[in-house]
């Protein structure tokens, strides 16, 4: 009669005979540290498992989809641990540093390549800036900066990223709440290639027009480590919600389709609030450096009209030719910090004021030095970042003419409500 001896029992077999060799304090110490080791690893896939499981049951009952099905192409989902060190927050000795990050993504590699794909769908992104609002320039550099026009989309099973992070996310403070947005990206990811495979939903416990090998191969597709797919690097839900079928061929492929990663990202963009003719940000003054620290809380908010911070030094009353148009002096903004330590390690910050589009584009990646980098990748391919603000003499009287107009209003309202109010 054969035995099967597991991979585990075999393990624990070999460490013996290693620890056999070794001195009897160092072989028990060496023994006792590797059961405590595979014990575990044991508990921990037993709770991978178990957890998985139990979303599985959760999206088969919620989209009344067979939970077999689903149970199949989770078969041999599983853990990776150089993710888990991936989404590790750095170390406390480490300080930001934004001109490092913009030397990465700001680079002639990039911006060669990101002018031969400008060259290779002009004509389209034109239809689309046209349609959306969202400058050519910009779609061009959130693509670049993303995965260099495709070059590099990440190479991890998608399935097994978004498992190993909503059930064994490593012990950092934000644990349970990234654990929770895993949990549902898994969800959105699971729904997502479900009716990519042919799957209605609620799918009413049937399996009719599903195409089962399309449905593993969207699940298995690769991803960023933190789950991200293709060209543009959208999470599922983002592809579910925002993405769209850009060359008309009747589905959705952000990997190997440029226009429908161009009409995707736009679309995004302009879902996002994204403002035709703005400006993304506006250069402080040089004096205003301390006041611009001050105000600077690191909150992505637009929590300051544009007259503020004219009026604390931090803008000039006009940025240029104010015939154009231009910012309104009520446009919401914030100071956006971005750190980097000099030559002696001391820290230091360049300051910018963000405006609307500048918080667009920290939707699409909560990073100031992302938002900024694809505003100076873009400004790189020809963009024009017109720091113009309306004359702010006329935009106040302007505002203070439709007050009075709006009070007369709403007194002439009053008057007549009172003559009609019935006695």
């Amino acid at each position: 009669m054969k035995f099967r001896v597991s991979r585990r029992t075999s393990t624990l077999l070999l460490t013996l005979l290693v620890g056999a060799c070794a001195s009897p304090s160092t072989q028990q110490s060496t023994i006792k540290e590797s059961i405590v080791n595979q014990l575990e690893d044991a508990s921990s896939e037993a709770r991978f498992s178990q957890n998985l499981q139990q979303l599985l049951n959760q999206v088969a009952q919620g989209q009344e989809i067979p939970l077999p099905v689903l149970e199949a192409s989770f078969l041999d989902a599983k853990t990776i641990p150089s993710i888990r060190k991936l989404v590790l927050p750095p170390s406390g000795t480490f300080k930001k540093n934004w001109l490092v990050y913009r030397k990465r993504f700001i680079e002639p590699i990039r911006l060669k390549a990101g002018k031969t794909f400008w060259d290779e769908n002009r004509a389209y992104l034109s239809q689309v800036e046209q349609e959306s609002g969202v400058p050519a320039e910009i779609i061009v550099a959130i693509i670049g900066i993303e995965t260099i026009y495709g070059r590099q989309t990440g190479n991890f099973r998608v399935k097994d990223v978004l498992s190993t992070l909503a059930f064994s996310y490593p012990d950092t403070p934000n644990k349970n709440s990234r654990e929770t947005l895993f949990k549902d990206q898994l969800q959105e990811l699971i729904l997502l290639c479900w009716t990519e495979a042919g799957g209605s939903l609620p799918a009413k416990n049937s399996i009719q027009g599903l195409d089962a090998p399309l449905l593993n191969a969207c699940l298995n597709q690769n991803s960023s480590y933190a789950g991200a797919i293709g060209l543009p690097q959208f999470m599922p839900s983002s592809i579910r919600s925002f993405a769209v079928d850009g060359d008309g061929d009747g589905k959705i492929d952000l990997k190997s389709s440029p226009k429908d990663a161009i009409a995707s990202v736009a679309n995004f963009m302009k879902k996002h609030g994204w403002q035709a003719g703005m400006p993304i940000y506006l250069p402080i003054q040089p004096d205003a450096i301390s006041t611009a620290k001050a105000l600077a809380d690191g909150d992505p908010q637009l929590k300051y009209t544009v007259e503020e911070l004219i009026d604390k030094g931090i803008l000039k009353p006009e940025q240029g030719d104010v015939q154009a148009g231009g910012v309104a002096p009520q446009s919401k903004a914030f100071i956006v910090d971005l750190p980097y330590p000099d030559k002696d390690g001391n820290d230091q910050a360049q300051y910018v004021v963000g405006l609307n589009n500048f918080m667009t584009i920290v939707h699409y990646n909560r990073s100031y030095f992302y938002a900024q980098s694809v505003a100076e990748f873009a400004e790189a391919l020809g963009y024009k970042n017109q720091s113009v603000i309306q004359n702010i003499t006329a935009a106040r009287s302007s505002a203070k003419g439709i007050k009075s107009i709006e009070k007369n209003q709403l007194k002439q309202k009053k008057s007549s409500s009172k003559k009609t109010k019935p006695t």
